[in-house]
């Protein structure tokens, strides 16, 4: 399975965005990645149905939106209106997970979990099956460019391990601290599916950029 790249539009210029998606759009990566956050979840707040649906509009790839809220099942249909084609919730945020995974999917859309670094991999054993991707976060979610936490290594392997015969299908996806100094390394470990801000948008060449994580 070839891995695939997908840009955190967090990190674009918002005054610049429609470059920016055109952007991406122009370069070799795959998704664009949406990060939704509350100031409750996580305590940031970025941007809501609006900004999905103007990078729907001039996106010419999926959006993989990433909702880091609380009680996620109030806005799926919203955001899968607004233009997602998958949707990834926190299993630290949904009580009933198996319930919030089959809505996903009813609406549509691919269906992912993701995980923080204190939550073992192993609570996804039960729902991996459903899943069509882990999303195994290696920072705290909320702020962008922070710094890279290493025993992401070892749940990637774990998720990949457990994925082996329930679902070897599954994308394993990482987010935060993902630059061209540790892809090869993670890739290694299991993960096909690469989160990217602060390292892209702060590249003097962009699409160049994309395209060494890409080949790495």
């Amino acid at each position: 399975m070839n891995h695939l790249i997908a840009p955190s539009i967090l990190a674009a210029d918002f005054a610049n965005l429609q470059r920016d998606v055109e952007m991406i759009n122009n370069s070799e990566a795959d998704w664009f990645h949406v990060d939704i956050m509350d100031g409750m979840f996580v305590p940031n707040i970025s941007f809501g149905f609006p900004v999905v649906k103007a990078v729907k509009k001039y996106a010419t790839k999926p959006l993989d939106v990433h909702l880091m809220i609380v009680d996620p099942d109030r806005y799926l249909k919203d955001f899968a209106d607004a233009g997602a084609d998958s949707i990834t919730v926190h299993y630290e945020a949904c009580p009933h997970l198996h319930r919030t995974v089959q809505a996903i999917k009813q609406l549509g859309c691919k269906a992912a979990v993701a995980i923080n670094p204190a939550t073992p991999a192993l609570l996804l054993q039960d729902i991996i099956a459903d899943l069509d991707m882990v999303l195994v976060m290696s920072v705290n979610p909320g702020f962008g460019g922070q710094k890279f936490i290493e025993h992401t290594y070892t749940k990637i392997a774990e998720v990949k391990a457990m994925s082996a015969n329930a679902n070897p299908d599954l994308y394993i996806e990482v987010d935060g601290g993902v630059d061209s100094h540790n892809i090869a390394q993670l890739k290694t470990a299991g993960a096909n599916a690469f989160v990217a801000g602060s390292s892209v948008f702060s590249a003097a060449d962009q699409p160049a950029f994309i395209s060494t994580l890409k080949h790495s």
